[in-house]
């Protein structure tokens, strides 16, 4: 086995086991060098390793911090629900409920799915996790017309929607940058004002007919979302001009 994956695996070793905490900070490359009598070559493969795996963060200036939170990137050219995506990573998701009724649908929602002033909708509100992590607060609302009875979700709304005949077709998604509320952080287990990702998400039906509103908050630290852009027009798109 290559030296570098030999250090790898041995660094690995320490976080998984809890010799090395989250966010403590690893010694320095010089250290790291001396220590295990490599070359700084070595290291660098080793640590760079270790950051692909998601198991260490480099901060500018700072230095290389250990992450026992688990990483995730999120294609955004596919709809799939929270507890599909985290299975299809090898994670099990969870959820702790902070909310489940039926209530009247306020104006916003009203307007962004589509019904009739007065109508009832079923709202979900949890704290979503990944092997045990907290990774998001979501809230969604979905029109009883879909969804009577909210009790009926434990994991996967997708899951229930399917199943009652109601799949999911394509959604409209949009992302901004927010500082968590002292009761947000709270929730997701950091610091009050920690940098986040919220999503507000309309999925709808094949048909187009709206069959959820959703708003999330992920954590900064947990979550990627990676979008693909394709070159258009020009005589060939696949070798772009600079």
């Amino acid at each position: 086995m290559p030296l570098y994956l030999q250090l790898a695996r041995h660094l690995r070793g320490l976080i998984v086991g809890g010799h090395l905490g989250h966010l403590d900070a690893l010694p320095g490359e010089r250290e790291l060098v001396e220590t295990f009598g490599v070359s700084r070559v070595t290291v660098r493969k080793a640590l760079r390793e270790l950051q692909t795996e998601g198991l260490l963060q480099q901060r500018q200036g700072a230095g290389t911090f250990v992450n026992r939170v688990p990483y995730v990137e999120q294609r955004l050219s596919t709809l799939t629900s929270f507890s599909d995506d985290m299975a299809s990573r090898g994670l099990s998701a969870g959820s702790v409920w902070l909310q489940r009724l039926v209530a009247v649908a306020t104006p916003e929602e009203t307007l962004s799915l589509g019904l009739s002033p007065g109508a009832t909708v079923s709202r979900l509100h949890r704290l979503r996790t990944a092997n045990d992590t907290p990774m998001a607060l979501e809230l969604a609302v979905v029109p009883t017309r879909f969804l009577p009875d909210p009790r009926t979700v434990e994991g996967s709304l997708y899951g229930v929607l399917r199943a009652r005949g109601h799949t999911p077709f394509r959604a409209l998604q949009r992302l901004s940058a927010v500082q968590l509320t002292a009761e947000q952080a709270g929730h997701l287990g950091v610091r009050e004002g920690t940098a986040a990702l919220s999503i507000e998400r309309r999925t709808l039906l094949e048909d187009g007919t709206p069959l959820e509103l959703v708003r999330s908050q992920y954590r900064g630290d947990a979550y990627d979302f990676v979008v693909e852009l394709n070159m258009t027009g020009g005589p060939n798109p696949q070798e772009p001009h600079r």
